[in-house]
């Protein structure tokens, strides 16, 4: 039989995983391309063949996601896999619809065809959506774990937005691996919380390297996932985060409604300043879902890392995290939050003063108005977010990101950096889960 001729559309992650696991090594496949959505500059590149396997001596081209269509036709496309993340259903079926219409099947591989096995226990925490709190879970976790004496390694999502070859397995134990791995703002913002804890972060391209790297110096593997993507390992608990701040998007957003349905415990975040209705409408989907699912509630207290009273009266910049804002479409976050609790006379608009890329942003994302998402997916994307910063008449800039964000970009004001951590509501809760783990499976 003649091989299928495969197309996956992605995002330079869960893309290049569902090859990596599925297609590579198969034969009864020939993967002709990738296609690039959601982050700039990723297009054009090639998956190295390096990277690619026996079959692929010469690597897999990248095109943009905007010509599917001519490559359907082009390359006689038998299948198009769909392969990235925080979509709404409405999208996901857009996406097939154009490859029906061009003569091509479509597929969307499910956790069981990729999810890769650990020899060491294996806790996952993902979400239904981007920004529902993963990273707080992840911490607290990572914490609950330090405090029994174990060792935690934290595997996070792909985000492989440079060159391949050399990102193929990342270990970041300091700030200055990220700085020697050249890391982004948005690859900063996931690692640098962790390593600032004591834990070591890996993250890269190839996830059977990566974790077999990391089983050396683990007792506990901690999958600290992205987007609402599926663990690209399999767990021994799956810990899925919902957010009531946009109820019921956790059930119409892939693959976020699988996660729900996958989940062993499912975190109902920000019920400190969400709506009771809202909680209940979440508590409702998951009952529906996954009745079977331990619920926990959680608030997500924001805390001010400086002088709240410079905040009273005064004229504030929010800069909050970029992919929350953008495909995960939240409207605001933790620093938008402290300066109205705090007294700010004005928040002001970024837009009129947005430069290159974060100009483009807007465009694109035209819900955002009074946020300066914190987009910095490159050098030059960073540079203009800075230039945008420094651009913006205001007294103080409030930065909401996981990262330090002025230490890293060094712009011309005064800023207080907004954090906020999990706090459970109800009981037995992560720490309960975390030690009855602890205590089956992992050696003393």
């Amino acid at each position: 039989m003649s091989k299928k001729r495969v197309i996956i559309m992605g995002a330079a992650g869960r893309d290049f995983h569902n090859f990596n696991t599925y297609y590579r090594d198969n034969d009864s496949y020939e993967v002709v391309a990738f296609t690039a959505q959601q982050i700039p500059n990723i297009a054009g590149r090639k998956y190295p063949a390096s990277l690619s396997g026996k079959l692929y001596p010469n690597g897999i081209p990248i095109y943009d996601e905007v010509e599917l269509p001519e490559l359907i036709k082009k390359h006689k496309i038998d299948e198009v896999v769909f392969a990235y993340s925080d979509v709404s259903f409405n999208y996901v079926m857009e996406k097939a619809s154009i490859a029906l219409a061009c003569g091509a099947d479509y597929r969307l591989l499910s956790g069981e065809h990729t999810m890769i096995k650990s020899i060491k226990p294996v806790i996952s925490v993902c979400a239904v959506r981007t920004g529902c709190g993963k990273s707080q879970t992840s911490r607290k976790i990572a914490k609950i774990l330090k405090e029994m004496g174990k060792k935690t390694v934290v595997i996070r999502h792909p985000m492989p937005y440079g060159d391949l070859e050399k990102q193929t397995c990342q270990r970041f134990a300091s700030i200055k691996d990220m700085e020697d791995h050249n890391c982004t703002i948005e690859e900063m913002e996931e690692y640098e919380p962790h390593i600032s804890e004591g834990h070591i972060v890996y993250a890269g391209v190839d996830y059977e390297k990566i974790l077999r790297e990391a089983e050396k110096e683990a007792d506990v593997i901690l999958w600290d996932g992205g987007n609402n993507d599926l663990p690209f390992y399999k767990p021994d608990i799956h810990i899925v985060v919902t957010d009531p701040l946009r109820a019921g998007h956790e059930n119409f957003y892939h693959p976020g409604a699988t996660n729900l349905r996958m989940a062993d415990v499912v975190v109902i975040n920000k019920v400190d300043t969400a709506e009771p209705d809202d909680v209940e409408k979440v508590k409702a989907s998951i009952k529906y879902a996954n009745p079977d699912a331990q619920i926990i509630e959680a608030e997500s207290p924001v805390v001010v890392q400086g002088d709240v009273a410079q905040i009273k009266g005064k004229r504030i910049l929010v800069v909050e995290d970029g992919p929350t804002l953008t495909h995960g479409e939240m409207n605001y976050g933790a620093a938008y939050v402290a300066a109205k609790e705090h007294g700010a006379a004005d928040i002001i608009d970024p837009r009129p003063y947005a430069v290159g890329s974060i100009k483009e942003v807007y465009k694109k994302y035209n819900h955002l108005e009074n946020i300066l998402p914190a987009m910095g997916y490159g050098t030059t994307q960073m540079k203009e977010l800075k230039e945008t910063i420094e651009k913006i008449p205001c007294d103080l800039v409030l930065v909401g990101t996981p990262i330090d964000l002025a230490r890293h970009l060094k712009f011309n004001k005064p800023s207080l950096r907004i954090t906020y951590y999990l706090k459970e509501r109800t009981s037995p809760g992560l720490k309960e889960l975390v030690s009855d783990l602890v205590s089956s499976k992992v050696s003393k």
